[in-house]
């Protein structure tokens, strides 16, 4: 899967429901890129696409329980990884990430409004 269709997936797993043009911009890429890659990833089962109830006019790309299944198990396999890391690592610098731990967790929000951009 492309570093693209897994950003596009855990953007849908983090906000839900979301146009295609909402979701080209998040991950920066063209409207009709995002058209197809929602087109591969609906083919897979791992997204589909709904009515918006508001406006009929809006179809927002979902995610499956497939898709968020795979969001998970991706989310998962990365934490076991850094647990593995982590093992490595001595006392002192440990410490010195766990000190770290409010500054990473403030960029992580700064950069996630970032690439979700305004609300609707």
């Amino acid at each position: 899967m492309s570093l693209t269709s897994a950003a596009t997936l855990a953007t849908l797993d983090r906000t839900g429901p979301r146009r295609i043009t909402d979701l080209a911009a998040v991950e920066g890429v063209t409207q009709p890129a995002m058209t197809a890659l929602v087109r591969v990833m609906e083919e897979s089962g791992l997204v589909e696409r709904r009515g918006d109830a508001s406006d009929k006019r809006v179809t927002l790309v979902c995610l499956t329980e497939a898709g968020a299944s795979y969001v998970r198990t991706r989310r998962q396999a990365g934490v076991h990884a850094f647990e593995r890391l982590i093992g490595e690592l001595t006392g002192d610098e440990v410490e010195a990430l766990v000190a770290a731990l409010s500054a990473l967790k403030h960029l992580a929000e700064l950069e996630s409004q970032d690439r979700e951009g305004p609300k609707q």
